[in-house]
């Protein structure tokens, strides 16, 4: 049965998409590998990996088994009073990969929700130390997600979510890190953090950031000693750190989890996206046990969240088989060898007119335009050399699966030549 094209135009509203002037959507019959096959019979190399999420891409045996099992005993159950092996499997392979002080896991359904959880338990900790703080400290060209919390602490002047700034609380913003992941370091880039630390952090419950790699706010990538030096002041001023690592966690960026490239500890760590491999909403926040039982000790006694779908089993059962796959894959060397491929061919972009930039680490490759494109125009383009690309304003990116090999690699990244070329005539 073919999708009812013509309602899904009328009626289904997609992300970040006007009903007055839809973009066209492309009917997917199935998937398989790293190709989406398209109803009409194309096979596309998904060069986005669906939002990041699918890291080794799609119709995985080794998944499909794990929610196949699972679902024969229990697809759901409420995690309020009860228990269940897969959530407490998932939880223990959490706190085995991640840095070594983040010991207590709390289970969520999205990575919004991630972010979420973890402002909430960062006022909560100050709250019970009788120190009440409602403000955050972050960096322009931040992106946290699209909840209200997540929008609060994403740019509000350079995102997507500016129209709602009257609305949301004022937090603190400081310029984005400057220097890139493979320049050299200037040290000055904290100053205007320091300075602003010195004067408001008794204001402040929480530093936030994406380690190492801005996402959907610019795909910009920094030098990790920015990181090392938010995580020096955090501590100078006894403030909690919180990653957000749910774009660049499960070794997007080369390391396991961005943080290592810095070698710090976040007091608090959300995850999403590759969490299942792609194969369902899940995430998770961690935070180390000092911060939970702080949190505890206050007035509610327990931590204020409960998601109805927290640690559903289904999704920990595949996410377990998930991290299983991963961690006995040679992910490494896939993911080393997908960076040394992009930075061959994309540095070359950079003799375009029309490239200001092109990034690369990790299985994250980024060219930056010098104006934005018609998005449609684009991906019909895309589509025409076999490949499934979602640019968004001046930014061309791929994020493939790590089980994309060379050829296929290649195609991705002719594709977005030969756009950007034909954006030239």
């Amino acid at each position: 049965m073919s999708v009812d094209s013509s309602f899904d135009l009328q009626h289904v509203w997609h992300p970040y998409t006007s009903m007055l002037k839809p973009l066209p959507c492309y009917p997917v019959e199935s998937a398989q590998g790293v190709y989406l096959t398209l109803e009409s019979g194309e096979q596309l190399i998904d060069g986005m990996s669906s939002w990041w999420a699918c890291i080794h891409g799609y119709n995985v045996p080794e998944l499909n088994q794990a929610a196949t099992e699972q679902l024969a005993k229990m697809s759901h159950v409420m995690f309020g009073g009860i228990t269940h092996q897969p959530a407490v499997d998932l939880c223990k392979k959490l706190v085995d990969i991640t840095p070594s002080s983040l010991e207590k896991v709390f289970i969520s359904d999205s990575g919004s929700v991630a972010v979420e959880v973890a402002l909430k338990m960062a006022m909560q900790y100050w709250h019970a130390k009788q120190q009440p703080r409602s403000k955050f400290l972050t960096v322009r060209n931040g992106y946290h997600g699209d909840t209200f919390g997540a929008m609060g602490v994403t740019d509000p002047a350079n995102s997507m979510h500016q129209l709602y700034s009257d609305f949301l609380p004022k937090h603190f913003f400081v310029s984005a890190p400057k220097t890139g992941f493979y320049q050299e370091w200037d040290e000055s880039e904290l100053d205007e953090i320091r300075a602003l630390l010195a004067d408001k952090h008794q204001q402040i419950a929480a530093i936030i950031i994406e380690p190492i790699v801005q996402g959907a706010g610019g795909m910009r990538i920094y030098h990790p000693n920015y990181l090392k030096g938010l995580r020096a002041l955090a501590d100078e001023y006894q403030l909690l750190l919180i990653a957000d690592e749910i774009a660049t966690g499960f070794g997007r960026t080369g390391k396991l989890f961005a943080c290592e490239h810095a070698e710090i500890q976040p007091d608090i760590l959300c995850l999403g996206k590759a969490l299942t491999g792609g194969y369902m909403s899940l995430a998770a926040t961690l935070t180390t046990t000092h911060v939970a039982e702080v949190v505890c000790s206050g007035e509610a006694g327990v931590f204020m969240h409960g998601p109805t779908f927290m640690g559903n089993p289904l999704a920990c059962a595949v996410a377990n088989a998930n991290l299983d796959l991963l961690l006995a894959s040679p992910w490494q060397q896939r993911v080393s060898q997908i960076e040394s491929q992009l930075k061959t061919l994309l540095t070359p972009l950079q003799e375009l007119r029309n490239v200001a930039d092109t990034r690369v680490l990790g299985a994250i490759g980024v060219v930056e335009a010098t104006e934005s494109y018609d998005v449609a125009e684009l991906q019909r383009i895309f589509i025409s050399q076999g490949v499934w690309i979602r640019p968004f304003g001046k930014l061309i990116y791929i994020m493939p699966p790590y089980i994309i090999n060379n050829e296929q690699l290649t195609c991705l990244v002719n594709a977005i030549r030969l756009a950007l070329i034909q954006q030239l005539d």
